[in-house]
């Protein structure tokens, strides 16, 4: 009797040919359909793949619909420049788009030019942080993160900040984060909104943008330290959530900004 395969992973899915059908099962759902950090690195790295030897600077997602069936990624090139380079990218089922992309590619020019990088939070090693386990029922494709709280705050925990920080990495991989890996990750921890939530509710992404940071390429580890905040929340349930990344020794990754929508269970 042949064995059943084994379920693809998010790496297996990350270096897999591009413009296959990709129907990966519900094992990588997030809260309630296919993982949209995920959704967007496949999405980045079909973009990327037309243009290898550019740096991606910026790629932004809107989920119009939930992808819960077989999809496929399609790109195309909307402008060519000497310094900049702007692609774009549907993720499309039998029954049309449900996420749109845009990215922007960089011509690496190397300068002088004075920088500036958000400071990293003091917190200690991944290794003397205690393991924080997502139930796999709730959110499938958390059983392919290790996941590790910095301070007090947790998810659904009535907490008085919207501020989650964790270290993070993917499990079986030993690599630092290239740029698709980063988008995923930045998408990886519990919306910070959650943080005040006694409650379950659901914050879905309707909109995630990803910054990778110039010292994204000087990453030794597989473990970022993230940090995500919630800037502002109305009463109609908007949030604007921004989300920073860093390495071990406290190099900015990059940097990410989620509109998201609270919706009661």
């Amino acid at each position: 009797m042949t064995a059943a395969p084994s379920p693809l992973s998010p790496l297996d899915l990350l270096e897999r040919p591009q413009g296959e059908w990709i129907d990966a099962g519900a094992h990588l759902n997030g809260f309630g359909g296919f993982h949209g950090g995920l959704t967007l690195a496949l999405m980045a790295a079909a973009m990327q793949g037309e243009v290898p030897d550019l740096s991606l600077r910026s790629v932004t997602a809107r989920f119009h619909r939930t992808l819960g069936d077989a999809f496929r990624v399609e790109t195309s090139r909307v402008r060519s420049g000497r310094t900049v380079t702007s692609f774009a990218a549907q993720a499309i089922t039998t029954e049309g788009t449900h996420v749109e992309a845009s990215a922007v590619f960089g011509t690496p020019k190397p300068a002088e030019w004075r920088t500036f990088t958000p400071e990293a939070p003091v917190a200690p090693p991944p290794e003397e942080c205690e393991l924080f386990v997502i139930p796999p029922e709730f959110v499938p494709i958390s059983r392919y993160l290790e996941i590790r709280p910095v301070g007090a705050a947790r998810p659904y925990a009535g907490g008085d900040e919207p501020e989650l920080t964790a270290w993070i990495r993917l499990l079986g991989d030993e690599r630092p984060p290239d740029a698709p890996r980063l988008v995923l990750l930045m998408d990886s921890l519990a919306p910070s909104y959650a943080a005040v939530l006694s409650t379950l509710a659901v914050v879905p992404t309707v909109e995630l943008t990803v910054r990778p940071g110039a010292g994204l390429g000087r990453a030794d580890s597989p473990w970022i330290l993230l940090r995500a905040r919630t800037r502002t929340a109305d009463a109609d349930g908007w949030v604007d959530e921004e989300i920073d990344a860093w390495g071990r020794d406290g190099t900015h990754l990059g940097s990410a900004q989620q509109l998201r929508i609270i919706r009661s269970i």
